[in-house]
């Protein structure tokens, strides 16, 4: 599926380069972060019942929906909510321990790199949102904007994640990401891809 098709003919040249630098950085990430995956999934399979794998419909590319990967980091009776639906205690209770440690050095996401590889996502672009009943009001405000940013694949992290907090305005969250679109450049992209690790580390650039 080919992106950006409304998008100036300069940008739809770099989503072509950023697919082909996705298919790389993702392939070289599963072989070298190989051991890692085994480690989160023994971790994720012998801390608590359930699968491994945390597997959601989520809306990408053009409003398609496709099956999103992460390690399953809560217990599997957890309501499928957005987090502003519950309290942060009642969040923090339905996490697994070991859940928490991934969550907290984000391994829970490596599982992504497949999404990438297959095309689903991209490392820097605006985040998956759920369906209709959990984010709707995200993905209309989405849809509103000009550039759209279903114009582009979702990414692993994008401009809403580094500079706003966890729990956002999807007002705020649906500007930057449209400005995400605007801006599309390999230079913005190397720069949120860079701050995404030092968010990791507790920089907290605009917030």
């Amino acid at each position: 599926m080919r992106a950006g098709k409304h998008l100036s003919r300069s940008k739809r040249a770099y989503l072509v380069l950023k697919r082909l630098i996705d298919i790389g950085g993702s392939l070289f990430g599963i072989i070298v972060l190989s051991p890692l995956l085994l480690i989160c999934a023994i971790g994720t399979r012998c801390s608590s019942k359930g699968p491994i794998l945390f597997r959601q419909a989520r809306v990408g590319l053009y409003k398609k929906e496709f099956m999103f990967y992460k390690f399953r980091s809560m217990r599997v009776d957890a309501p499928q909510v957005a987090p502003s639906d519950i309290t942060v205690k009642t969040q923090q209770s339905l996490i697994t321990k070991w859940g928490h440690f991934m969550r907290k050095t984000s391994l829970d996401e490596i599982p992504q790199l497949f999404n990438i590889l297959k095309g689903d996502m991209s490392f820097i672009g605006p985040r998956p949102s759920q369906g209709e009943a959990v984010e709707g009001e995200l993905i209309h405000l989405r849809e509103s904007k000009d550039p759209s940013p279903y114009e582009v694949r979702p990414g692993l992290s994008g401009m809403a994640q580094i500079y706003l907090d966890r729990n956002h305005d999807p007002v705020k969250k649906a500007e930057l990401d449209s400005e995400y679109v605007k801006k599309l450049s390999l230079w913005l992209d190397v720069k949120l891809f860079l701050l995404s690790f030092a968010v990791l580390f507790g920089y907290e650039p605009g917030r």
